[in-house]
């Protein structure tokens, strides 16, 4: 039995990983959602990898999987606790050091989500529907409203302090859909980051919400 520790992105609630954790338990396996205090302007990067390695204890078989900012916490947990797998979703991946205000800038992320919206046919202005809701379910949207969680400044000025990434399976999960990190954006960080081809599958930024079955299912089946 694997344990899929899973992390959440901006806002830091499990709760977002709720539709996918019966269908990793379904499938025969532990999924623990580890909840961040993404609104304490106290917490920054090593906090968020102190509670995820609290999380994972004593157990081994671990694939970490890590969605959006999330991406920024895995890392460091990597550096202190063996996983056997790390799985990146919709992710903001790091360099050595890089902290996450500066990843908007140094992958040109604005560019790419506005060009991607010009050929996509709706809005550049940001807002929560055209970018993160316009694929979920009302229910679940409604649902999660109680959820939601403003993110702390503090972590984007927290530098991603690792040398290297560990020398176990890395695998990067695209939303074909996904309006924030649009798919060709998402493609070109994975390339000169981590040297691999993002798998993709349906879905937006919130892939967990909108589409947990094909998601389950790559963790599940890779």
């Amino acid at each position: 039995m694997s344990t899929f520790v899973l992390v959440p992105g901006a806002g830091g609630a499990a709760w977002y990983w709720s539709r996918v954790i019966p269908l990793v338990q379904k499938g025969g396996h532990e999924a623990v959602a580890v909840d961040l205090p993404d609104d304490d302007e106290n917490a920054g990067l090593p906090e968020y990898a102190r509670l995820v390695v609290a999380a994972i204890g004593e157990r081994d078989d671990v694939v970490l999987v890590a969605q959006s900012l999330g991406g920024f916490t895995t890392p460091l947990v990597c550096a202190r606790v063996a996983v056997r797998e790390l799985v990146f979703v919709n992710a903001m991946i790091p360099n050595p050091g890089e902290t996450p205000g500066a990843w908007w800038d140094n992958t040109d992320w604005l560019d790419a989500r506005e060009s991607a919206a010009m050929a996509g046919g709706y809005s550049t202005e940001f807002d929560l529907n055209t970018y993160f809701l316009h694929d979920v379910p009302p229910e679940v949207a409604a649902e999660g409203e109680a959820h939601q969680r403003p993110e702390a400044n503090t972590v984007f000025a927290s530098a991603c302090d690792f040398v290297e990434w560990p020398a176990i399976p890395i695998r990067v999960l695209t939303g074909g859909g996904d309006r924030f990190f649009p798919l060709d954006f998402q493609r070109r960080v994975a390339r000169d980051r981590l040297g691999l081809e993002p798998d993709v599958v349906p879905g937006g930024h919130l892939i967990a919400l909108s589409n947990p079955e094909d998601l389950a299912d790559y963790l599940l089946n890779g």
